[in-house]
């Protein structure tokens, strides 16, 4: 498989994490359910996190701005509460934005595989790497929820499908790399701070399925780490 000029690659990771925070708030489409006036347990955080004027009190621009990005990443219900599962979301934006360009600061994933494909459950961040050096990455991922945990520990990427479909949950699997049964990296079009999260596999924006299908191969190392928030 082809190899990737370092640069744009990490170039393009970055803009993955950076670009959710940009685009939060979008217009709210107009079936949305109707605005609370409740002010959340969460409001000062949220609304610092939306660039609202941070007062503590639920106003009507609040709540659509609230609502928007509840909207855009699947979060229900979206009435512009400022609750637990959205300042959950917020924050994991915050810890993901912060890891920067080097996302094996810890040193837990393996530096001695050569070319590796590495899983942080607990930031829900990917990122491939060969020896020490960053190769693709750090990108969001939407690892598996509470009784469908994504498992942990060192694996290989078994079979690769570009077409694949779920013979489980008959939904298309696009760009699938499986490497625990049936987990596997592939694409999905959902929001990757959709919660509750994944059956189990890996899954991906499309630009980043394409770029792990690119850099990755059969027999290649994968390393699954941590514990995803909420499992």
């Amino acid at each position: 498989m082809g190899d990737v000029r370092r640069r744009g690659a990490v170039a393009l990771g970055l803009t993955a994490l950076v670009t959710p925070l940009t685009l939060a708030l979008g217009a709210t489409p107009a079936a949305a359910a109707s605005c609370t006036t409740q002010t959340g347990p969460y409001q000062k955080q949220v609304e610092k996190f939306l660039g609202r004027p941070v007062d503590g009190k639920q106003s009507a621009a609040d709540c659509k701005a609230i609502q928007a990005f509840q909207t855009k990443h699947g979060i229900s219900p979206n009435v512009g509460y400022a609750g637990s599962v959205t300042w959950g979301v917020m924050d994991l934006m915050l810890k993901q934005k912060a890891v920067g360009s080097n996302p094996n600061k810890d040193g837990k994933c393996p530096v001695n595989k050569g070319r590796i494909a590495c899983v942080n459950l607990t930031l829900q961040l990917s990122w491939i790497q060969d020896g020490k050096k960053l190769v693709y990455g750090p990108v969001p991922v939407r690892t598996g929820r509470d009784g469908n945990e994504t498992r942990t520990g060192l694996k290989k990427i078994y079979w690769r499908n570009i077409d694949h479909v779920s013979s489980i949950y008959d939904v298309p699997m696009p760009y699938a790399q499986f490497f625990d049964g049936g987990q596997a990296f592939h694409q999905a079009n959902v929001s990757m701070w959709n919660p509750p999260g994944s059956r189990g596999c890996v899954n991906m924006t499309k630009t980043d399925a394409k770029k792990y299908w690119s850099l990755l191969k059969k027999g290649d190392d994968v390393f699954v780490y941590g514990r995803k928030p909420g499992t």
